[in-house]
């Protein structure tokens, strides 16, 4: 029965899994580069935004369960949950994972586990095997050590319940190494552990984001084709979905988050001819930033003195996570666009992030201010503005909360 683990990466996955499994009696330790995050969590606190996550935290650390580190010390697991971004080529990065590898081998030792969840390419896990293997020759890899691959499976905004809710994919190198590591997942996953193999389980992962990019950058285009025929692409939807075998999601100012923007490169990039519908969906929701530009773009020519206001930055509606966000991209362009004019507001922050050249500003005062309003996030506090309070404003809504006549 395992009892400790050692968590490589403290950010929004591997912090709430940590806390989760010393909450169910395992001994953890969280290793993460950055010294804040070490200090902050081990003060008790957190450092990112995620409910009920920060009491859960400060239980765990109050009684020993978990701790923070620099570096990695012995466990019985090993589980890596560090980023893994595009470059600039939009090819996956993997050079996180590589020192998490790095940084684990020299307190390897026979009978752990090294568990890798990082959404990562097909063959990841077996690369990471043979760099263990380079590393400790004096062990046998696999073999001495089990190697698998899990995926994370979450909705920012609901990690901690669909943590232990949802169905987790769990695949090793061998049958054995499947086993194991699906034993770790069942001492706190309440949704069923399926066994697979690691290059299936790869797969999986990249398969449900890219599932997700699709059928986002289908609503995407249907709103571009309704704007071109002067249709309100919301009452098209909302009929259309009157279909029994038709659901059609809700567009956006783009795409963004960790997930979803990211892994489906991974699947173009090992299988560029193969994967054309999944390229083609990831270029539509990609542009989709430079449509509400020129939407704006056109308010504010027309009318130089209107200020301009961003509701919105978050990659989401409900969390502060503004990774690949296609709300920042926007607002960071009107900026630089319209020097003066632009200011923000993201209730789930409290400074600009770096590279905004914009004040953020409340709600109210956004509303007070009046201008051109650019809503990008469907955060439930704008939900809940008042018609009247909109009287008068030029509105470009990109998630239809404030749509005439709602």
């Amino acid at each position: 029965m395992v009892t400790s683990v050692c968590v490589i990466g403290l950010g929004y996955i591997g912090l709430p899994t940590a806390a989760l499994m010393a909450s169910k009696g395992l001994r953890v330790l969280g290793v993460d580069t950055d010294a804040g995050v070490v200090s902050t969590v081990n003060g008790g606190r957190v450092h990112i935004v995620e409910p009920d996550l920060a009491g859960l935290v400060r239980e765990v650390v109050a009684r020993g369960a978990l701790s923070a580190h620099a570096a990695p010390s012995a466990a019985e697991v090993f589980m890596i949950t560090v980023p893994t971004p595009l470059t600039a080529e939009r090819r996956p990065q993997m050079a996180y994972v590589e020192a998490a590898t790095r940084s684990i081998a020299p307190v390897l030792k026979a009978g752990d586990i090294v568990i890798l969840e990082s959404t990562s390419p097909v063959g990841s896990t077996l690369r990471m095997a043979g760099q263990l293997a380079a590393l400790r020759p004096d062990l046998r890899i696999p073999g001495d050590i089990a190697i698998a691959y899990c995926p994370e499976r979450v909705l920012p905004g609901r990690i901690l319940t669909e943590l232990v809710d949802n169905d987790r994919c769990v695949g090793g190198l061998t049958t054995a190494c499947t086993e194991r590591a699906a034993e770790l997942y069942e001492i706190f996953v309440r949704g069923q552990v399926i066994r697979t193999n690691a290059p299936t389980a790869e797969l999986v992962k990249l398969a449900e984001n890219s599932f997700r990019d699709v059928n986002i950058a289908f609503a995407n285009e249907l709103s571009l084709v309704s704007d071109r025929h002067g249709i309100d692409v919301w009452d098209v939807i909302a009929l259309a979905n009157r279909h029994p075998r038709v659901n059609i999601l809700k567009p956006g100012p783009g795409v963004g988050g960790h997930c979803i923007a990211v892994d489906p490169w991974f699947i173009v990039d090992a299988a560029p001819e193969q994967a054309r519908l999944i390229r083609t969906a990831r270029e539509v929701n990609d542009a989709k930033p430079d449509w509400v530009m020129a939407q704006v773009t056109a308010l504010a020519t027309a009318e130089p003195d209107l200020p301009i206001t961003c509701f919105g930055l978050a990659f989401k509606a409900g969390v502060d996570d503004l990774r690949e966000s296609p709300a920042l991209e926007i607002a960071e362009r009107l900026a630089h666009a319209h020097p003066g004019r632009v200011a923000a507001v993201e209730p789930h922050i409290t400074a600009p992030p770096k590279g905004l050249e914009a004040p953020l500003i409340t709600l109210d005062a956004a509303l007070a201010r009046g201008g051109i309003f650019v809503l990008l996030v469907d955060h439930s506090v704008f939900a809940r503005v008042p018609a009247a309070r909109l009287a008068g404003a030029r509105i470009v809504d990109t998630r239809g909360l404030w749509r005439r006549g709602r």
